[in-house]
């Protein structure tokens, strides 16, 4: 189903913010005064940190701070979160998960860097069935040779971005049976994934790239559609192999969760007999 497109994060409710206060309150918990260089000489009632010391550690007001830690319903911004993820010490993960439950941005996440995984290459040689890997840009990382016979023009060619080969090559509407309605739904799958990466210079380039050079996506980015990448059947019309008949998987590659693996597997209805022994 296709919802109307907004690249506005809500913010937090009732029950993420008793999440981040629960969560906030446990690292601090973990934190000794040895730790951080502090008196540890006096009692302690609760373990770890108190919270005046978490919040003169993180730059941040005693009230304020308690008032996050119980769930309250109070202004958050993205540098008073920096400062609790530094003096709380936050891994990556955990830090993108403060930043999660807080309905905030972290301005200093790094962009994910689109290396390809070590082991997707043994992994998607080992597959059968065409089978792909994209980055955050829909790029191909990586494919077996079953994706590469099917995929006409763009695995087998020097241009890698399934986005740039759906909307410009010429061979995409002669393969993609329905070429046009899949493309709709291309697109605003692909909107789904770059509201998560609004100032990445690589995804919004390649959009007024596209914009500029294929007035069909400058009409379908025009819509405003945003749906999330699903699987289901996909059909094409191949030179060589017939029609042939797909159900399609995609999958998230950890810890690189930009990374999608995408696999086609053959139907029953799948192409002939004779298409099949020449595959």
């Amino acid at each position: 189903m296709l919802v109307c497109h907004t690249t506005m994060i809500e913010p937090p409710s009732g029950t993420l913010r008793n999440e981040l206060g629960a969560f906030l309150r446990a690292h601090r918990e973990r934190l000794t005064p040895q730790m951080l260089g502090l008196d540890a000489s006096s009692r302690r009632r609760t373990p770890g940190l108190r919270r005046e010391e978490m919040a003169e550690l993180a730059g941040v007001s005693t009230t304020w701070y308690t008032w996050v830690e119980q769930g309250r319903d109070v202004g958050m911004s993205s540098a008073a979160l920096m400062r609790l993820a530094r003096a709380m010490r936050l891994t990556s993960a955990e830090r993108a998960y403060l930043f999660t439950l807080s309905g905030k941005r972290d301005p200093e996440a790094a962009p994910e860097s689109g290396a390809v995984p070590e082991e997707l290459p043994r992994l998607l040689a080992a597959i059968t069935t065409p089978a792909y890997a994209l980055d955050r840009a829909w790029s191909a990382l990586a494919w077996n040779n079953a994706a590469e016979r099917l995929f006409l023009g763009w695995l087998d060619g020097r241009e890698h971005n399934l986005l740039r080969y759906v909307f410009l090559s010429p061979a995409a509407p002669k393969l993609i049976v329905d070429w046009e309605a899949r493309a709709l739904r291309l697109a605003a799958e692909f909107r789904a994934d770059y509201s998560r990466h609004l100032a990445a210079p690589d995804t919004r380039q390649l959009v007024e790239q596209l914009k500029t050079e294929s007035a069909f996506f400058a009409h379908a980015w025009q819509a405003h559609d945003v749906t999330e990448r699903e699987g289901g059947e996909r059909t094409f019309n191949h030179p060589r192999d017939g029609f042939l008949r797909y159900q399609q998987t995609t999958l998230l590659v950890a810890p690189q969760h930009d990374v999608k693996l995408v696999v086609l597997t053959p139907t029953l209805e799948h192409g002939s007999s004779d298409a099949l022994d020449r595959r």
